[in-house]
């Protein structure tokens, strides 16, 4: 079986698993950094990630920690599979000679190229995910089901592609969702590869148990959302911002006014959930690609 396969069949499984651990979490930090700024004297909609939670399950039950899962499970394998193909022949492209290990700078430089690529495929899938997501936050007030704009991912699209501007409506966002994934990965590779390393003592990780590779995999995935979430929040309010009505003209302007109007903290909200969900979502994530990737020979 070629490489380019085995990375494609990994990363597939990979972001699977990464996907059911971590997606009710990613709800959580979407509604947190989505609601709407309450009026003076008025308390804001979610209080904190455990009040999103609690009035999420009372509203919508279970299923609505789940909400948006259609558009990224559809498209997990396309995503996955490119993100560790392209990190896969990045790798090939720099090894001094078949087989030889990577240095840390090296695997940043692979996480680098894999976002680039990844970017194009993330952009719609996190604008119609973050639209199903916020939803319910963006309603004036109420009970967390209030507002009910979209009926599905294939609704958001439909509309998006109706009456946003066609298919460059579905890629609104694609500036700061590539300035998320290209240094979010170069940190998520670059983390990943140093700490196997540290384990192993040396460049041989090969013979790591599944217990350092969960580790490692968390660990990795905190690093990715340590390194760029100010420009996730930055990406979720552009992408769920009324086409019509917009608040903001751009990145750089959506940047400015959460910082003048909320100050730093602004632009983490929901910080805890993303960090809550990153450990054990790559975790499994790369735990799962490890081992898919070393069954199939």
């Amino acid at each position: 079986m070629g490489e380019v396969v085995k990375d494609l069949t990994a990363g597939t499984v990979g972001g699977a698993a990464q996907l059911v651990c971590g997606h009710p979490f990613d709800t959580i930090k979407v509604k947190l950094q989505s609601q709407p700024n309450p009026l003076p004297g008025q308390p804001p909609k979610f209080s904190g990630a455990i009040d999103a939670v609690k009035q999420t399950l009372a509203a919508e039950g279970a299923g609505g920690l789940y909400k948006g899962m259609g558009a990224p499970l559809a498209t997990v394998a396309a995503f996955n599979a490119v993100l560790f193909a392209v990190r896969g022949q990045m790798e090939t492209l720099l090894r001094s000679q078949p087989g030889a290990p990577l240095t840390v700078g090296q695997q940043v430089i692979c996480g680098a190229g894999a976002g680039v690529a990844v970017s194009f495929l993330a952009c719609p899938t996190e604008l119609i995910k973050c639209r199903l997501q916020a939803q319910s936050a963006m309603g004036d007030s109420g009970s967390v089901g209030a507002t009910v704009k979209y009926g599905g991912p294939l609704d958001v699209a439909k509309q998006v592609l109706r009456s946003e501007g066609g298919t460059r409506g579905l890629f609104k966002g694609l500036v700061p969702t590539m300035a998320r994934e290209i240094p979010g990965n170069a940190a998520l590779f670059g983390a990943y590869e140093a700490l196997k390393q540290f384990f192993a003592g040396g460049q041989d990780t090969s013979g790591l148990g599944r217990g350092s590779l969960i580790v490692a995999g968390g660990l990795a995935g905190a690093a990715f959302w340590a390194s760029v979430y100010p420009t996730d929040v930055v990406k979720s309010v552009i992408q769920v911002d009324d086409y019509k009505n917009p608040k903001f003209s751009g990145s750089i302007d959506a940047f400015r006014k959460i910082l003048a109007s909320e100050g730093v903290k602004g632009l983490y909200r929901g910080f805890g959930p993303a960090m809550a969900r990153s450990v054990p979502a790559n975790a499994a994530c790369f735990l799962a690609y490890e081992v898919t990737r070393s069954s199939l020979g």
